[in-house]
């Protein structure tokens, strides 16, 4: 017989034998020795009948309430372990009955309840009481689920982390969905890295050279940023020779080329695009520019010459000038008053391979005839940012033909840096304060020709908007935002005249 379930079902009240009822530990006494029948009859069936009980073993009772139950021993009878039990249980109930009729009638016992007792015995360990397992709603101690596939992990191998449990093949980089192997690696909140990828992802690269930026003295990664473009580079380029656009001010990255001008100055190949290099390619541009003057009522009434120049030929002229501010480090406009001769940009150089040679120029003597002898503006550079300077030298021009006279840098510059940003605005944002546009302009560039411009040269003049914005000279930074902001509230027409009358812009 099989040991006892370790489930015991205690019954609370008590049970009705005959006309009386006996006590508990009377009830106990007989249960007592009922079990130590049934056992003394299963030892005879396994003995072989009538034979020696030497090989027999009884249940020990120590005291009242504690039994050890013996290792049942391998029975050689073929049947199957429930037909066994079957057969002992109903030998057990007929020894009970048998027992039951030798007693005098008053104290017999009633034969259903030794049946309750024994069919409840068998239904205790055929069909227990508790509910039965399920698997979907109890898991044990052990029992671990994989947080990348939600799998069972079962008893292989598995990694632990961050409280969670994962097959090995499924704890994988939230970034190239890899697994990770190392012993090492990175964690971004609950997302797990190998520690290249997570480099790859946060440490910054440097644009100019792609390599990783490296750490200072201190060991904090240290970079420059462009304002505008964002470009980050390592610190060294800014004093390694590298190369710099003289129209955006991005460095030259190593696997890009850069132009090289005959002044000595850089162009990137986005700036070539739309880049003015003669004179006579600027005409149209320059005639355009003068038109949007007298859209705003402020025509030029004078025929102001306008050359192409090299940086030598501007520089050597800003010494021959004996009047005016100038925009440090590098002048790219100048509106001369003195009579000079300048050397222009008569034909456009060609391009050899990554340098524009064959470039003529021509000594061109300037004579007064008006308060403005010329206007001289950089070459090389793109459409727009050219358009820009001849805004600027323009309104100089314009200021002096009208009579204004001695203003401080700030006024002057400033108003004329409000001219500039603002044929910027009618070239990038068309419908920004309803003023006309330039683009029509025939210039040697292929978005202007076609009469609009690309994405890349919208991302420039938005570019040179934002120098002009941001500049932090006195002259042309400061004196733009307080021109910008009078002409914001007052017109540029009444700020104009509060500015010939007092010389100061309107509060």
């Amino acid at each position: 017989m099989a040991p006892p379930s370790s489930s015991i079902n205690h019954i609370s009240n008590p049970c009705v034998y005959g006309d009386f009822v006996s006590s508990y530990a009377e009830r106990k006494s007989r249960f007592m020795k009922w079990l130590s029948k049934l056992f003394k009859s299963t030892g005879s069936n396994r003995g072989g009948g009538g034979g020696s009980t030497s090989g027999r073993h009884h249940p020990q009772f120590l005291g009242e309430e504690s039994m050890v139950w013996p290792a049942p021993r391998r029975s050689l009878d073929d049947r199957s372990r429930a037909d066994r039990e079957k057969e002992e249980l109903d030998q057990a109930i007929a020894l009970s009955l048998a027992e039951d009729l030798k007693r005098p009638n008053g104290q017999r016992w009633r034969s259903n309840t030794d049946e309750d007792y024994a069919w409840a015995l068998q239904d205790s360990q055929l069909n227990p009481s508790f509910p039965p397992y399920d698997p979907s709603h109890y898991y044990p101690r052990s029992y671990k689920v994989c947080g990348g596939c939600n799998c069972d992990i079962g008893y292989g191998n598995y990694l632990g982390c961050m409280g969670t449990y994962f097959h090995p093949n499924c704890f994988r980089c939230r970034s190239c969905g890899y697994p990770i192997t190392e012993h090492e690696f990175s964690l971004s909140g609950k997302d797990p890295y190998h520690k290249s990828c997570f480099k790859e992802l946060t440490h910054p690269k440097c644009e100019v050279c792609h390599q990783y930026i490296p750490t200072n003295g201190a060991g904090l990664i240290e970079y420059r940023c462009h304002p505008f473009w964002a470009q980050k580079y390592c610190p060294s380029h800014e004093h390694d020779h590298t190369s710099r656009c003289c129209s955006c001010e991005r460095l030259e990255s190593w696997n890009t080329r850069y132009y090289s001008l005959e002044d000595g100055r850089s162009l990137c190949l986005e700036c070539m695009e739309s880049a003015i290099m003669d004179t006579g390619d600027c005409q149209p541009l320059y005639h355009a520019i003068r038109d949007y003057y007298e859209g705003m009522n402020m025509k030029l009434d004078q025929q102001i010459p306008m050359l192409l120049v090299e940086r030598q030929a501007l520089n050597e002229a800003i010494v021959g000038e004996k009047n005016g501010y100038h925009h440090m480090p590098e002048t790219r406009g100048l509106c001369l008053s003195e009579e000079q001769t300048v050397t222009s940009i008569l034909r456009r150089p060609r391009i050899g391979g990554n340098r524009l040679v064959g470039m003529r120029t021509q000594p061109q003597k300037l004579t007064r005839k008006c308060e403005v002898t010329a206007i001289l503006v950089l070459y090389g550079l793109p459409r727009l940012l050219t358009g820009a300077i001849l805004a600027h030298e323009l309104m100089h021009g314009w200021l002096r033909l009208k009579g204004y006279r001695n203003l401080n840098p700030e006024v002057e510059e400033g108003i004329c840096q409000v001219l500039s940003y603002m044929w910027l605005e009618s070239e990038v944002l068309p419908d920004y304060r309803n003023m006309p546009s330039t683009s029509s302009a025939s210039t040697s560039s292929s978005s202007s020709k076609k009469g609009g411009k690309s994405e890349v040269e919208k991302k420039l003049g938005e570019f040179f908007m934002h120098q002009i914005a941001h500049d932090a000279s006195p002259a042309y930074g400061e004196g733009f935002r307080i021109a910008n902001a009078a002409v914001n509230k007052y017109g540029l027409r009444r700020t104009l005249e509060h500015i010939r009358l007092t010389g100061n812009f309107p509060l």
